[in-house]
């Protein structure tokens, strides 16, 4: 028997509003990026302070969370993300080698949630776990639906 755990959650802002795609199923994905930031001396460097971005990669298929996203996954917006980490491999015609992906699936039992008001509007933090029912949050006021 084996065990395991595979969670990522992420804090960050999104580097673009969300971009949702039909698949030929008929169902649709969506995919965020989600940029974090850290800081640190670099004291080989006489103290100077450095700044890291790292991208994120986030995709759903939860077609009540992509109804969520689609309303409220603007540029800038702070958010933390749950989700699973999963690696796709691809191959592009006329190439030779494989094409990999990491990303953070976002599946029922996890969430997207809002951290911050949406900019020139009222509203209030949302969440929306993978499963669609808005989730409860200690942080933040829920948007009822």
């Amino acid at each position: 028997m084996s065990f395991g755990l595979n969670r990522v959650e992420l804090i960050g802002r999104l580097g673009a509003d969300v971009t949702v795609n039909h698949l030929p199923s008929g169902g649709r994905v969506a995919n965020l990026s989600i940029a974090t930031d850290e800081s640190y001396i670099n004291r080989q460097a006489g103290g100077e302070r450095v700044d890291k971005t790292e991208w994120h990669r986030v995709v759903t298929f939860q077609d009540g969370l992509i109804d969520m996203l689609e309303r409220h996954a603007k540029k800038g917006r702070l958010v933390h993300a749950e989700g699973k980490l999963q690696t796709r491999r691809w191959r592009k015609d006329g190439e030779d080698s494989d094409r990999f992906s990491t990303e953070i699936m976002v599946v029922p039992g996890h969430k997207v949630q809002f951290l911050d008001k949406p900019s020139g509007a009222n509203g209030n933090g949302e969440a929306m776990p993978a499963g669609g029912a808005p989730a409860q949050s200690l942080d933040t006021e829920e948007i009822p639906f």
